[in-house]
């Protein structure tokens, strides 16, 4: 039997720094800590996208602890929930996914998590999809789940009334989500369910029917937001995710690139630098925010990548960014690809795939982020002769060496 830890101190700055709300509180969840009984929780993550971003480590780290202290701990892949579709916070009806759209997204999801969360060993996370079970509940046991919500319930919910002011239609089984989140937790006979604070409706508004059905009186455990500056969740809902897959030098580069407010709520949020040395990081912040933010960056690729990893985007960053120096290894592209013999500059930046349109291209031209040899180029209309061993630079950190 795994042992549980029930060290006050330990569980008083988990509570502090992870988690945000408890219904029906914070002191409940602490008394079942502290009592040394083993707890079963999971959270569920949205296979709607192929990657996990850096919002989704603020859910991990909380079931980090979580199984540090012994508990255990399910990864649910909500494959059949998302073919509905989460209406949290959403302004329109998601566009379905099919359920075989979902296995594949959900595909890599254990391997992205697994610098995080123990999948083997002493006491191991389970990974589980809800279609295992919602795909074979029968219509008569929806109905009778059901019954325990109100239409009432469901329309006061505030991205509901700001659709019905707009005339935005609601469709009938987004009102069905929750109670397929009820039969989640049912299924999996859990004591807490833990989530994002834009999925307590979702996690609360059942537990009087779990109550009745299983007797149990499971918690809704909340964890902060990871939002941008302008107070926006990062996600792939809002367009701003950065990919914990990422190469390690372009997650580098994306820390990199997030304003000085978000250092600290990262640093609070999504690394594993202990509690005590974040007020002597905060002061940091102030004194030399550039070296304060590439510490980040450093603890966050190292944490879901690796240490070797983390020093070589360092050191990347460094040289290509910092220092403008040209990194030693380029992708290279072979002129004879060309669709011209001299392309003017916009339609090489596309065809060697260092820009994804020709309006973005000339954006870059304009910005001053265009280089070749290290002479930069103004004229979006400038042909170009391309030569073997020319090396075109466009943004910070994106190189091709034409062979």
């Amino acid at each position: 039997m795994n042992s549980i830890i029930t060290d006050p101190t330990i569980i008083d700055d988990f509570l502090t720094r992870r988690i945000n709300k408890v219904i029906p509180n914070k002191d409940e969840l602490r008394k079942r800590l502290l009592s040394g009984k083993r707890l079963r929780l999971y959270q569920g993550f949205d296979p709607s996208s192929a990657n996990l971003h850096i919002g989704h480590l603020v859910g991990l780290l909380a079931l980090k602890t979580f199984q540090d202290l012994g508990h255990e701990v399910i990864f649910l892949i909500g494959d059949f929930t998302a073919t509905i579709g989460d209406p949290s916070g959403k302004d329109k009806t998601r566009v379905p996914l099919t359920l075989e759209q979902t296995r594949i997204n959900a595909q890599s999801y254990q391997d992205q998590v697994k610098t995080i969360l123990k999948f083997d060993g002493d006491n191991p996370a389970q990974l589980k999809f809800n279609s295992e079970w919602l795909k074979e509940v029968k219509l008569e046991e929806t109905l009778q789940l059901a019954m325990g919500f109100t239409v009432q319930q469901m329309i006061e919910r505030e991205m509901f009334q700001r659709r019905l002011k707009e005339n935005k239609p609601i469709s009938l089984h987004e009102f069905l989500y929750p109670v397929l989140v009820t039969k989640d937790a049912l299924a999996m006979d859990v004591d807490i369910e833990m989530g994002g604070f834009d999925q307590l409706f979702n996690m609360s508004v059942g537990r009087h029917v779990i109550k009745s059905v299983s007797g149990k009186d499971k918690l809704a455990v909340t964890t902060p937001i990871l939002a941008d500056a302008n107070g926006v969740k990062i996600g792939k809902t809002a367009g701003n995710a950065i990919n914990i897959a990422n190469p390690p030098e372009q997650l580098f580069g994306q820390i990199m690139s997030l304003p000085d407010e978000a250092i600290m709520p990262c640093f609070k949020l999504i690394t594993l630098v202990p509690t005590s040395t974040l007020t002597d990081i905060e002061q940091q912040i102030q004194n030399n925010p550039m070296e304060t933010k590439k510490e980040l960056a450093w603890e966050i690729v190292k944490m879901v990548q690796g240490e070797e990893k983390a020093d070589f985007a360092k050191d990347y960053f460094e040289k290509t960014v910092q220092s403008r120096a040209v990194p030693e290894e380029i992708a290279t592209f072979e002129i004879s690809k060309l669709s011209q013999t001299e392309p003017d500059i916009v339609t090489l930046l596309v065809e060697t795939g260092l820009a994804p349109s020709k309006s973005h291209g000339r954006r870059l031209i304009e910005q001053g982020a265009v280089e070749i040899d290290n002479q930069a180029i103004s004229d979006p209309n400038k042909l170009i002769v391309p030569q073997p061993n020319q090396i075109i630079r466009a943004g910070k950190r994106n190189y091709r060496k034409l062979i």
